[in-house]
């Protein structure tokens, strides 16, 4: 890439989305990312934004709200973290306190949902809302540290419609931006009054986009890449005669907003039995919404004899949200691995998938899970620093749970190696139990919890 089509990029962002001096931007994820090269180097040194950077990945969150930056860009599970966080919060609070939060977050919600259509409030609900972020939703973005947050952005991969809902809901304008490495990081990004949950925006100025005919989304701008290094086979592959980048996305322009929404990588697209299209990172980002789920991955059925049919799933478990639950039951436990081999936890996860299946087609809903022994880790080249989940590794790594799960089998023997944190590991027998949600059955007069508590 060269410095023209970075700084051609950041020219065309801000010409939607002016920043300049006086802003502050917080510097907290890898330069190697074309995220950060993006907002960080290209816009932030082109436009003389005041960058920090934290002191420590361990005083990230602190820094963050002391420097209170004006413009924010993460991938969408530090935007999921900073929900769970809330979430945790909330129900440590007393009962005045979540009830005031409850009233200011439906105020939000009512609000953010006619200012990203371009609509303004009423007199009577503009002073209504005035008072409620006062009392319960702008303390909790000065939490976060997004009191002075003008525009936050994510990107890298989709963020959940719910995730994505709350933060306009508490007053943070969270935008989606869309592009590839190879086009500078952005191509596609959402208006400010122009906001749909399910889409990515419309192109920046200067980019063209087009999906052919079997879907795949095509761009083409001065951002452009001048192509692999010494590999002119796959720079031809990527860029054709015209000047299109083939991303090798799925996607299609939404009729009613004229957006574009992306599917997923194009080899990744499904087609269930009934002929519905679907992405396996759709149903996981339903599942992550959930407070207790840190990372979901689903898998389709597979074509092997004695496949008990439907989707599955891989979960891992949010520590934080999860533990603060269970002190709250007063389920004791020790380990991580402890506390998410305890059936009560088994149940508590198994409510949250049925509810999130109620927003899916029949024929994509989760039927089976397991709840993995240990979280996900980059140092184990599971996830990426940006929490992506790496599928190929996670398809070898726990190909034999994967294969139980097809089968239909109620559990799964495995060999794990546990380390410890004086250094010392030791390989331990473990037996994972493998929920099926086709005979479980929400208890009876149990509502929906509010999107912004873990409780029930």
């Amino acid at each position: 890439m060269s410095h023209r089509n970075l700084l051609t990029m950041g020219r065309h962002l801000t010409e939607i989305d002016p920043i300049g001096p006086k802003d502050r931007y917080v510097s907290f994820l890898p330069f190697a990312w074309i995220g950060e090269q993006m907002l960080a180097v290209a816009c932030g040194l082109s436009n003389g934004v005041t960058i920090s950077f934290p002191e420590d990945s361990a005083t990230q969150r602190s820094d963050l709200r002391e420097i209170g930056p004006d413009v924010m860009f993460s991938p969408p599970r530090i935007w999921e973290s900073m929900l769970s966080e809330v979430q945790v919060r909330i129900d440590e609070a007393g009962w005045l306190k979540r009830k005031v939060f409850g009233w200011g977050y439906d105020t939000g919600d009512k609000v953010a949902a006619m200012r990203v259509s371009g609509k303004k409030p009423g007199p009577g609900l503009a002073l209504t809302h005035k008072l409620a972020d006062a009392v319960a939703t702008r303390p909790v973005r000065d939490q976060l540290g997004l009191a002075r947050i003008k525009r936050g952005y994510t990107g890298g991969a989709p963020l959940g419609p719910d995730v994505f809902r709350f933060f306009h809901a508490i007053g943070v304008n969270l935008k989606q931006l869309y592009g590839q490495t190879e086009i500078c990081g952005i191509a596609v990004v959402h208006r400010d009054d122009d906001i749909a949950f399910n889409t990515v925006g419309s192109p920046i100025p200067g980019t063209d986009m087009r999906i052919t005919d079997d879907g795949e989304i095509l761009l083409r701008s001065a951002s452009v890449f001048r192509g692999y290094h010494r590999n002119p086979e796959a720079t031809a592959e990527a860029v054709d005669a015209d000047g299109w980048l083939h991303t090798g996305d799925a996607g299609y322009i939404d009729e009613s907003t004229g957006q574009l929404v992306v599917i997923d990588r194009q080899k990744d697209v499904l087609t269930a039995a009934d002929g519905t299209r679907y992405s396996s990172a759709f149903i996981e980002n339903k599942l992550k919404f959930s407070p207790y789920v840190e990372e979901a991955v689903v898998f389709a059925p597979s074509d092997e004899p004695g496949d008990a049919g439907g989707m599955t799933a891989l979960i891992t478990l949010d520590p934080g949200t999860v533990g603060s639950w269970a002190e709250h039951e007063r389920l004791s436990y020790t380990t991580y691995t402890d506390l998410a081999a305890k059936d009560e936890v088994y149940d508590l996860v198994a409510e949250e998938i049925t509810r999130a299946n109620e927003d899916l087609p029949e024929t994509i809903r989760v039927q089976r899970f397991v709840l993995l022994h240990k979280q996900l880790d980059p140092d184990d080249d599971e996830i990426t620093r940006t929490r992506k989940v790496r599928r190929n590794v996670i398809a070898d790594r726990y190909g034999e749970i994967i294969s139980a799960l097809h089968r239909g089998d109620d559990k799964v023997h495995i060999r794990s190696r546990v380390t410890y944190q004086d250094g010392s590991s030791v390989e331990r027998d473990l037996g994972l139990a493998i929920f099926d949600l086709t005979a479980y059955t929400i208890p009876q007069g149990r509502g929906r919890r509010p999107v912004w508590s873990g409780r029930r």
